[in-house]
This record gives structure tokens, sequence and C-alpha cells, in this order.
């Protein structure tokens, strides 16, 4: 068996990897029999330089491979016939932008395993980079802050070092006192940035507290979960079961912690058919306190009502005017400053890295080279070397055909 490390070829580009050259000397260790090969990069962070001093082999061809493990999409040229990736698709939703990036795998007979799909036998996901996307997206919204005050200046994080270099930067800021920051979420996503917010000494109040109390010193932030800001409508007890499997039950209370906070990080999941957050009609309310969002969560024109675009890393902040719901300059005195970057983790591409190679050694390449014996990689494999869809993904034939449609008009 032979494996090989794709580079990343989206644009713009993407600095990451699936494994770190630490975690390629390890996987060779572990597996002395299967050959791991990294594809050449000018873009990724950790140069190939890098990967040289641990021994492996940096190649540009990597079409011998049997196995072919990426970050993101791979570009529709790069696919190899016959061949089995890794990456993640962002088609099992039926994602538009990718339905012809289904057709051409189909078509080109390569077999993808999703890692969106990749899940436990408790059904959540075993892999991803959803802490990476917490950090940073809770850094973003400090960082917000202080470009909208005009009261304190962040270096952006893709131009940090690393994990370390940022949480010193915003560790050295004098954060104004009493600000008060509401994060939404306990997943992945949420406790990453928790993970952050901790770290520069941002102080966890309680709750309760939160929504009555102003705080000396220096910026408090209250951490919520579903109870938190949702209700029953007929006034019954919240139950987190009947939550999922009646969502139009509930409603949103989440406008008392926007009229007690400064600033809201979104770091919940959002299940179709939820109530919204915080609607646009919400962020119209008189005693609105709010005004930054880092939405790490980037569901557009969704449960937050002033997120209608996504941001990138090179411009992440616009502004949000409630009265006429449109986009307005990021520092305008009566709108809101939103952050919300769909790439997040891409700015803190070594760490990240990092990261997700853990869990690649740890969850994955195990099943890829000692055997699949639970399932887990035949859960997640929405396309196979027959050309097919597999059982699972059958649900997606009408998309794929749509974006066979696409190719044909653009061949």
């Amino acid at each position: 068996m032979k494996i090989g490390l794709l580079r990343e070829g989206k644009v713009p580009p993407d600095e990451r990897v699936a494994l770190t050259p630490e975690q390629c000397l390890e996987f060779r260790d572990r597996w002395p029999d299967v050959e791991l090969v990294v594809q050449t990069s000018e873009v990724r962070r950790i140069q190939d330089s890098e990967y040289i001093e641990y021994g492996m082999d940096v190649v540009h061809d990597v079409s011998d491979c049997d196995i072919l493990i990426g970050v993101k999409e791979v570009n529709i040229e790069d696919l190899v016939p016959g061949k089995t990736f890794l990456f993640f698709s962002h088609t099992y939703k039926q994602q538009p932008y990718n339905a012809k990036l289904l057709a051409a795998m189909l078509e080109k007979k390569v077999s993808l395993i999703d890692y969106e799909m990749l899940r436990g036998s408790d059904g959540k996901r075993i892999i991803g980079f959803g802490r990476w996307a917490g950090i940073v997206g809770a850094y973003n919204g400090l960082r917000a802050w202080g470009l909208r005050e005009k009261c304190f200046e962040l270096p952006r994080a893709i131009d940090c070092t690393d994990l370390k270099e940022m949480i010193e930067a915003a560790s050295a800021v004098a954060f104004p006192d009493g600000m008060k920051i509401v994060l939404t979420g306990f997943g992945r996503v949420g406790r990453g940035a928790a993970e952050l917010l901790d770290a520069v000494g941002v102080r966890q109040v309680d709750k309760s507290d939160f929504l009555v109390s102003e705080f000396e010193g220096g910026a408090v932030y209250a951490h919520i979960g579903l109870s938190d800001y949702n209700e029953r409508k007929d006034g019954g007890e919240f139950s987190r079961e009947d939550f999922k499997k009646n969502p139009s039950g509930y409603q949103s209370s989440f406008l008392k912690y926007a009229r007690a906070a400064d600033m809201f990080i979104a770091g919940h999941f959002y299940a179709e058919g939820s109530p919204f957050i915080i609607s646009r009609d919400d962020l119209k309310d008189d005693q609105l306190r709010l005004k930054v969002v880092a939405d790490v969560s980037c569901d557009i024109d969704g449960p937050v009502g002033c997120t209608i675009r996504p941001s990138t890393i090179a411009d992440p902040l616009y502004g949000y005017c409630p009265v006429n719901e449109e986009e307005c300059e990021f520092d305008y005195s009566g709108g809101i400053t939103v952050m919300a970057v769909d790439n997040l983790p891409c700015e803190l591409p070594r760490d990240a890295s990092k990261g997700f190679g853990r869990e690649m050694m740890d969850h994955v390449i195990p099943l890829l080279i000692e055997g699949d014996k639970d399932g887990v990689l035949a859960g997640a494999r929405e396309t196979g070397l027959d050309g097919k869809l597999t059982e699972k993904y059958s649900y997606l034939k009408e998309y794929a055909e749509g974006g066979a449609t696409e190719l044909q008009k653009h061949s």
C-alpha cells in the first residue's frame, strides 16, 4: 500500500496539511510496510524542507499512490482516476457549489471518504477542525472589538507564527473593564472558543449573574447551552431530546443575553428547523447592547440575523445596520460589527495541522491500514471505485446528475 499526502489546490490557498513531519515519522515507525510520500507544495505553511529533514520523500507526482489524503476539496483536474481520496467534500448536504466535483468523482471512478461523515458508535464526528475554528473565531472577535472601538490592536491570527504567539499578543492587551461576552455551544467549536478566552485572561462568570450584573477587573464571559437560549412555546420545561425531535415547539430566548452582552461568539451547532437565535427584528431592539458578533458557525441568512454573508481572512469584518437590514461599514456606531470568516482554522495552519493529524493518526489511519471492522470508513464512503454512489448516499443521485450536466456545459 502506498499513501500520499496531497498539496492543497484551492484558491485562496489553504496552508494546512493532514499530517505533520513528526506524525509522518510516527507513521513510518508504526507501519513500516506502508509507503508514505508527501506531495511538494509552495503554499503549505510546513515547508517541504521540514518533511525532508524527517526523512520523508517529497514528490511532484502522487498518481501511483493507492490512497490520497488531503484537507479541503480537491480540484477536479487533480483527481486521479481509480484512487481513494480522503478530504472534506461538502457534498453530503448537496451544497450546490460542489455538485460538479461529486459528478467528476463518479466519472473518474474515484472513491471518496468524506471526513465530515466519519462517525463513532455514538454518532458523533471523530475528526475535524472545530476546536481551531473556535480558538481563532474567539480571537478574531476580540480583535474586531479593538478595531471597532479603536482601543487596542491585535495582529491577524494568520500573521502569528503559532497559537502561542497569538495568545501572547492577546494576553498583553488590557480589555475594557466590564466588557461582557456571551458564548454559545459546548461542542468542539464552543470549547475551543472558551479555551482561547480563558488563555488570554477573560474571566468566566455565572450565566445568571451575567444577565443582571456589571463586573470589574477586565472582561468576562458567560458560556451558555441550548436550554439557556431556547424555551418551549407552551411554557413547559425544556427537554433536549424533545427539542431535537420537535424544534418547531420552541422559540429563542437569547434576546436577554443580547441586551446584557457587548459581544456574541456564536459557537453553536445549528440544526435545520431549529429556532433562529437572534433575528433581524431582535437586532432592532431598543435595549440591545450587542456591538460585535463573531459568528464561528457562519450559517448565512440563518440563526444569527446579522450574518448576511461570509467574510474572508483578508477582509474579515463587515458591518450590519439593523435599521436598514443591510451591510454598512464595520465600525459604524449604529451597526453590528460582524466577523464571519468561514475557514477560520486556515489562520493557524501549523497548529491546526498538528491537531488534525493527531486525530488522523489515532482514529483514521489505523482503519485504512489495519481494517475497518466497525464500518467507520464504510459509513463515510460516498462513492466507490465502480463509479457509483454507495447505498447510504444514493440520495445524492439527482444532485450528482445536475453536476454532470454542468460539467458537460463547461467541457
